[in-house]
Parts: C-alpha cells; sequence; structure tokens
C-alpha cells in the first residue's frame, strides 16, 4: 500500500510563505477547523478570528500555516515557525513541473514565464540551466521568499 505525504517547512513567517506556495502551486490555504470561507474571504483572516475565539494569544497565530492541493491530489504542505534561519543549501527540494510535454525552446519560454510569476510573488531567480538532451530537458533553479531552493522543471 502506497503512503501519502504531508511536505514540512520550517519558517520565520508560516502563513506568508504558505500563501507563496498555495499560488505557486495552485493550491489553497485551508478554512479553520468546522469553518466554510465566504467568497473573498481572506483564510488568514478567518484564522485569526477562529484563534481568538479559541483563546490562543495572538503571539502564536502565525506559529503554523498550510497550503492544499483542492483537488486533493497532490501533497499537503505544512509551515511551522522556526527560531534558527537557513544555513546551508537544502538536501531535498521542490521540482514544480511548469512545463509538461514540452520540449526545447517552447520549454524554457514556459519556464521562464512561470519564473517571472513566481518573482512578482517574492521568488529569486538563482540560475538558469540549458536543456542538454538526451539527459536533461533544462530547467531554472529558484528559491521562495525564505530561501528554500526550489526547480521549475
Amino acid at each position: 500500500m502506497s503512503r501519502t505525504i504531508q511536505v514540512t517547512f520550517d519558517a520565520h513567517d508560516p502563513q506568508a510563505l504558505s500563501r507563496f506556495w498555495a499560488d505557486a502551486m495552485g493550491y489553497v490555504n485551508p478554512p479553520p477547523p468546522g469553518r466554510e470561507l465566504e467568497p473573498g474571504q481572506d483564510p488568514f483572516d478567518a484564522w485569526h478570528a477562529f484563534l481568538a475565539e479559541v483563546g490562543v494569544p495572538e503571539s502564536e497565530w502565525n506559529s503554523a500555516s498550510a497550503a492544499e492541493d483542492p483537488d486533493g491530489a497532490g501533497p499537503r504542505l505544512f509551515f511551522q515557525r522556526v527560531p534558527e534561519g537557513k544555513t546551508a543549501k537544502n538536501r531535498v527540494h521542490l521540482d514544480l513541473r511548469a512545463a509538461p510535454g514540452r520540449q526545447g525552446e517552447e520549454r524554457m519560454a514556459a519556464l521562464e514565464a512561470e519564473c517571472e510569476r513566481l518573482v512578482a510573488l517574492g521568488a529569486t531567480r538563482v540560475e538558469r540551466h540549458e536543456p542538454s538532451p538526451p539527459m536533461t530537458a533544462g530547467h531554472l533553479w529558484m528559491a521562495d521568499p525564505e530561501g528554500n531552493e526550489f526547480c521549475l522543471d
């Protein structure tokens, strides 16, 4: 039997990082337990109201956050606040499949377009790796707003 996974990120600002990854992946930030969001309602406003109602101190409201695939197919992303910063290269990173089925310049153009969108959301472009058939189709190395590396693939 296969297993499902949750990908966990250590973060300084879990809410901001979960909002970035939700936007990057087409995910959603879920509402509090037993609540539904009104159309256009910010999920973090709903969470803050919920946490205040249940007596969580405001200093803890940004201690964790999540992003989920609205179709339920992809892994849940969980973000937890930690005091220490990122000090070295990731040992595990995400590859975002931004150009499935495309090759050559068409592929790289699609990756560049997605790169521009993610940079506008707070990502950093690190390096472009050109296609080198048959071993690699080319990719863009990037970092999220807190410096976690990922690739547009």
